[in-house]
């Protein structure tokens, strides 16, 4: 069951892929819409990857967490394709010229900053990393938040006019963070009150 929507999911995932190839040969300005679809898919994929503990939680399905992987590999995936829609036929490998636009201009100056956040993260979503980083593996996996963060100040930054998409993936940005928050707050609660009743019920000293 696992695997059959394992695999369902994979090629939902890869349909903005599809729709991009079918769409670039007649769009006005095929680059942008190729750098715009590519970054706007890695924003979502970035946010669906991050929605899956909440509604782990929420539903009380806990097999939701099987697909967590995937799904930001697949957010990372479309990322090294608008990176490299950048790199490549905006810029024709003038790396000199890219430095530039990432000192010059801020919101690429995030949005570069991200992918590289994103790089480790990536390379280290197998299981042998998480075996071998163990805690540090969690830690790591951290950055994730400002991570997303920045990708929603690069969104934010880029587009001039209408502001409702970016709004909108910033207010889901911010409830998947205040859910964070609101439950690591119930875990340190939860944690003090433990270590104060065992305070309390352990012996005194004679």
């Amino acid at each position: 069951m696992i695997r059959n929507l394992k695999i369902a999911v994979f090629l939902i995932c890869l349909l903005p892929l599809a729709r991009l190839v079918w769409l670039t040969p007649g769009a006005v300005n095929p680059v942008e819409f190729v750098t715009r679809s590519t970054g706007t898919w890695a924003l979502i994929g970035l946010l669906v990857t991050l929605s899956v503990s909440p509604l782990r939680q929420l539903t009380g399905r806990n097999e939701l967490i099987k697909f967590r992987r995937m799904l930001g590999l697949f957010s990372f995936f479309y990322a090294c394709l608008h990176f490299t829609t950048w790199l490549v036929l905006d810029h024709f490998f003038d790396f000199a010229g890219m430095w530039r636009d990432v000192y010059k201009r801020p919101f690429i100056t995030v949005g570069f900053s991200a992918f590289m956040l994103l790089i480790p993260l990536a390379i280290t979503s197998n299981d042998r990393m998480v075996r071998k980083l163990k805690r540090n593996w969690t830690r790591l996996h951290k950055l994730v938040y400002p991570i997303g963060i920045l990708v929603v100040v690069h969104y934010w930054w880029l587009v001039k006019r209408d502001l409702t998409e970016p709004a909108i993936y910033a207010t889901v940005l911010l409830l998947l963070l205040l859910w964070r928050i609101d439950r690591w707050q119930k875990r340190r609660a939860a944690a003090a009150r433990q270590s104060k009743d065992a305070h309390l019920a352990a012996p005194s000293a004679p």
